[in-house]
């Protein structure tokens, strides 16, 4: 058992280059106008996320041309192609990019970052699109049991598809935004909301037959987050849409994804108040005791409370909560009162209590955790308790919620896994934490589920022929579906007692995100 509550591992390097201060600079390479466009495209894509437009550095490390001219092209390259240990993919290992991009890539991050375009209200208005009215949408819902629905994301194929719960059968696939992140539903779970990697935010409505895209709009040029007005009296009514280029958030009308404000979130570090040109929005969340949402500003360490409830005269009211720097993802408790968020590169989980409007506690646990929203349970030990994997090493840190135990906000119990994970997931109605080892060389392809009543037993591993990534339950909580990611990919259905496969659902281009509509309305994980 590795101790409690602390850091475990050293943070994986990636492109990190100490220890180097005084190696000697290579010369800055040259790439022509179209190799330089098409760097920025993968950089973009695949790059961005973790280490910033400006490649100051986030989840991952800064690797502006002062860090990557230490390096010879040849090392960039084989990271590259190979990925770390710290939770950056294989790009060529993996079949993502090939030999030729893959040198490109080395030469455009040894090359100054060219400058990002900005995205402000007359181009967010200009790429909205309203594709049904609302007056000529169905007015009752479909006879299938549509709340066990599935939105399942094609992320390179720029696709969703949704698919019957019951009958398995995928009913509908629509073009949506490139590499959609996440798919989130709304208060009544009619709508379906995807947000993709280029910014563009797609509203889905499950009544339909099929189920169709009725509006959408470009709330940035990078974005990861999308949520919508849940609390009683406004559901339905609002959308919020954060960016991570430009860094803001935008809020739209939650019928026909109409802009209506765009907030930027450009500012200041909590703790050096040192000025950041990048403070990305990342994780949002919709509150359950307030009209409300919750916003991670990643790179300044602020959680945004944004009050929603007087829009219709014209304003909205900031709180701004002081937690930690580069937060990212992060979900509820079991009682939908604290929200807890990762900061990844701090290894550290912040607890933000909703009714008291304040950080609870700042809880460091292993290397960068990427909870997904993580898992919620009741160990026979603790009692209430919440759940993180970790991009930098094999580990699951699970924190006490029970605010009645002095445990409460600390690191409880840790189970170790077989590699870097990306998703953790369980359900109220079942006896079984799965876990995903997605970011490893070597285990990519195996689950790895935990018995929750037998916390010391060791867990089971179920191993498939491909990469397996992120895990849903469905509505019953009696199935779990998991993506194989691969070009001729598909959903595995898990029987989750037996946990023996029951189907597989095929015809998908790498499915990654599976997200059932009852469970994401409820905020059930």
């Amino acid at each position: 058992m590795k101790k409690l509550g602390t850091i475990l591992t050293p943070i994986a390097a990636g492109l990190m280059l100490a220890g180097t201060a005084s190696a000697a600079l290579q010369p800055v390479p040259t790439l022509t106008d179209a190799e330089m466009k098409q760097s920025a495209e993968i950089y973009f894509d695949r790059c961005s996320g973790c280490h910033g437009t400006l490649r100051n550095g986030a989840t991952g490390p800064n690797i502006a041309p002062a860090k990557t001219l230490k390096k010879s092209l040849a090392k960039l390259e084989k990271i590259l192609w190979e990925g770390t240990e710290g939770g950056m993919p294989g790009w060529g290992r993996e079949g993502k990019l090939n030999k030729a991009q893959i040198k490109m890539l080395a030469k455009f991050v040894q090359i100054e970052p060219p400058a990002p375009p900005q995205w402000g209200m007359p181009e967010i208005k200009k790429s909205w699109k309203l594709v049904v009215p609302v007056d000529k949408r169905p007015t009752q819902p479909p006879k299938a049991n549509w709340q066990n629905y599935f939105g399942v994301i094609q992320r390179d194929a720029g696709k969703v598809s949704i698919i019957d719960g019951d009958t398995k059968k995928i009913i509908s696939t629509m073009d949506s935004g490139y590499a959609v992140h996440i798919l989130r539903s709304s208060a009544s779970g009619r709508y379906m909301y995807a947000i993709g990697r280029d910014g563009k935010a797609t509203m889905m409505d499950l009544w339909a037959t099929p189920p169709n895209i009725v509006a959408e709009v470009k709330i940035s040029l990078d974005a990861r987050s999308i949520d919508t007005s849940k609390y009683k009296g406004y559901e339905d009514k609002y959308v919020v849409a954060g960016g991570y280029w430009p860094p803001h958030y935008v809020i739209m009308k939650g019928d026909t994804l109409e802009p209506i404000r765009v907030v930027s979130t450009i500012g200041y570090t909590y703790d050096t108040q040192v000025y950041h040109p990048e403070p990305r929005v990342a994780a949002i969340v919709s509150s359950h005791v307030k009209p409300e949402w919750l916003l991670n500003v990643k790179e300044t360490g602020h959680v945004l409370l944004v009050d929603y409830s007087n829009l219709e005269n014209g304003s909205i009211t900031e709180t701004t909560i002081d937690a930690e720097r580069f937060l990212h993802d992060g979900g509820w408790d079991s009682t939908k009162r604290y929200f807890l968020a990762a900061a990844n590169a701090r290894d550290t989980i912040s607890v933000i209590d909703t009714v008291e409007r304040k950080l609870v506690a700042n809880i460091v646990t292993g290397t960068k955790p990427h909870p997904g929203r993580g898992a919620n349970w009741i160990d026979p030990e603790f009692g209430a308790v919440w759940a993180t994997v970790h991009l930098g090493e094999g580990l699951v840190s699970i924190i006490s919620t029970d605010t009645s135990k002095k445990t409460a906000w600390t690191v409880v119990r840790e189970w170790e896994l077989a590699g870097n994970s990306l998703f953790v997931k369980t359900h109220p109605k079942s006896k079984n934490v799965w876990c995903d080892n997605t970011i490893n060389k070597t285990k990519a392809k195996t689950l790895t589920v935990f018995d929750i009543d037998h916390p010391t037993a060791p867990p089971q591993e179920i191993t498939f022929k491909k990469t397996v990534v992120h895990l849903e339950y469905n509505k019953a909580g009696d199935e779990v579906w998991v993506s194989l990611w691969d070009k001729d990919g598909a959903i595995v259905v898990l029987d989750d007692k037996t946990r023996k496969e029951k189907t597989r659902i095929t015809g998908l281009v790498a499915p990654t995100g599976k997200f059932n509509v009852y469970n994401t309305v409820h905020d059930i994980y």
